[in-house]
């Protein structure tokens, strides 16, 4: 009783986690003429793909009013490519100086370390939004305002966070296989890279994938510093998406349809490299 009570709970914690992702779909696929009038049922009445065309640029304006939707424009796959950018970017390179950063701390003797390392962890603290201004107003001064240079700069080297996963991590990596590796002539570098590295793919692969899910969900700091066309990332865009409709209503079936479109690079990712990311977890000994 006690295990079918237990799959039970997780059956309906599963369900609550879902559903609004099935709420998503479901109204990305009702007609907007006939969202006014819904009854809210599991499926719509007369379910249509035309959102989805619509969101992609394959519906013509004309197609857009019939279907209800509020013909404002959505440039899909540019957003979608400036979020590769803007993601992908900050993803392998902030992944690689935190490790090596990580490293650092666990390892390395040099002055002022442990001080140093206690105001990392201290940066955990700090909200995210008393930093947002001050890094405006660099990135401001530096002109790079609507570049790409200045949506990953605040990102791109280091988060506190992933230093002290890391951190935590190297700490507990076997001292007797680089002391092996030192007797056979290798130096720090070459430890770092051709040892410690490949025998860590599996924290480093929770880091790029929890970076990544955070790059991509990225909403305030992308609408802030690059609201231009060319360097607009989707989550801003479909933002402004929302905005634009010039009706008294939102386009709330527009929106959802492209929602549920951002989603799918996400779980594509967790799909494929789910399984790694808990084994990791498990094998670096998070709870």
């Amino acid at each position: 009783m006690r295990r079918i009570l237990a799959w039970a709970c997780l059956a309906l914690a599963i369900l609550i986690t879902l559903f609004p992702f099935y709420w998503m779909l479901r109204t990305a696929i009702t007609p907007g003429r006939e969202l006014a009038t819904d009854n809210f049922a599991l499926l719509p009445e007369h379910p249509t793909l035309v959102n989805f065309e619509r969101v992609l640029g394959l519906a013509t304006r004309e197609e857009t009013r019939a279907a209800g939707g509020s013909g404002a424009n959505l440039d899909f796959f540019l957003y979608l490519r400036n979020s590769f950018i803007y993601t992908g970017l900050i993803t392998l390179v902030q992944t690689l100086f935190c490790a090596m950063a990580g490293y650092a701390f666990a390892r390395l003797r040099f002055p002022f370390r442990d001080a140093l390392f206690s105001l990392f962890v201290a940066a955990l603290m700090v909200p995210p939004i008393f930093t947002l201004l001050p890094s405006f107003a660099v990135i401001k001064q530096l002109g790079w305002l609507n570049t790409f240079q200045g949506l990953v700069a605040p990102s791109l080297l280091m988060t506190p966070f992933a230093v002290f996963f890391l951190r935590q991590f190297f700490l507990g990596f076997p001292r007797e296989v680089e002391q092996a590796a030192t007797i056979d002539g290798a130096g720090r570098w070459t430890l770092f890279w051709r040892v410690v590295l490949p025998m860590t793919r599996g924290p480093l692969l929770t880091l790029a994938l929890t970076t990544a899910v955070w790059a991509w969900n990225d909403y305030l700091w992308p609408l802030l510093i690059a609201p231009g066309e060319e360097t607009r990332v989707l989550t801003a865009a479909l933002g402004i998406f929302l905005k634009q409709s010039p009706n008294t209503a939102p386009d709330w079936t527009g929106l959802m349809a492209g929602s549920a479109l951002s989603v799918i690079p996400v779980l594509l990712l967790l799909v494929f490299f789910g399984r790694r990311l808990v084994d990791s977890i498990q094998f670096s000994g998070l709870k």
